[in-house]
């Protein structure tokens, strides 16, 4: 089986100045088809870094990046694109829809977007997405008219709707609620049990519970990668909730 990312002692440095600072060093990671990553550690751990580079957002300094077995450090500007848009979604903490646009329309974006195969009917393909999120019925409000788990649902919507091969969430509940983050690892959750393989940046230890494995990050390199052994259930954390919050209103 071909690993979705393969990380071959992956380097990444900056220049500050003149002065050359190693962001990330000497990391070797390979994460598989259908797995739920969670990737956590303090500022300046290299945990960003990693994600930029993962999302072919940013370029190796050194090693070896392979992205579903294609070799990404020697793509060209355009390659590197067309391979982001084809095989990976972008889920960020402060969701990034465009203010005066619908969420059927949001979501629509990124096929437009797309140089590769063409979807015959976007409009269709876009709704699914939503629906498949929770949110067909509110295709034609503006993130104004939405709250924020909602914008976040349109988000995940929107990175689903290319059918990618990796789903990139970074900080996805940073700007939500206990209950709504609960909320959204629910979805992760679902997409993760039909096979979608997700990698998630999170500093919350409670949030990098939803995941199957968890890989902190310190000075830029991995120090620990292990599976999650006490995986919490967002239906389960949602059904205790809900009855916690009952039990106050009865009291």
């Amino acid at each position: 089986m071909t690993p979705v990312i393969q990380l071959i002692d992956f380097r990444k440095s900056y220049l500050t100045g003149e002065v050359e600072v190693p962001a990330v060093r000497g990391v070797n990671l390979t994460i598989q088809p259908g797995e739920f990553v969670a990737v956590m550690g303090a500022s300046g751990s290299g945990k960003s870094t990693l994600m930029n580079t993962v999302g072919c957002l940013d370029r190796p300094t050194g090693g070896k990046y392979l992205l579903d077995g294609t070799e990404v450090s020697t793509l060209s500007r355009d390659e590197l694109a067309d391979l982001r848009n084809q095989k990976i979604g972008f889920v960020f903490q402060g969701f990034n829809l465009l203010a005066r646009t619908t969420a059927l329309e949001n979501v629509e974006l990124p096929m437009l977007y797309s140089r590769g195969k063409r979807h015959p009917n976007p409009r269709e393909r876009a709704l699914q997405s939503l629906e498949k999120v929770g949110l067909g019925k509110r295709t034609d409000h503006t993130p104004s008219q939405l709250s924020g788990g909602q914008q976040q649902r349109v988000a995940i919507a929107r990175a689903l709707v290319n059918d990618p091969t990796l789903l990139l969430a970074d900080e996805p509940t940073g700007n939500l609620d206990s209950r709504t983050s609960i909320e959204i690892m629910g979805i992760f959750q679902e997409l993760n049990a039909a096979g979608m393989t997700i990698v998630m940046v999170t500093h919350e230890l409670d949030i990098a519970s939803y995941s199957s494995r968890m890989v902190v990050m310190r000075d830029g390199r991995v120090v620990t990668d292990q599976p999650v052994l006490q995986r919490l259930n967002a239906k389960e954390e949602i059904a205790r909730l809900t009855a916690e919050q009952a039990a106050v209103k009865l009291a």
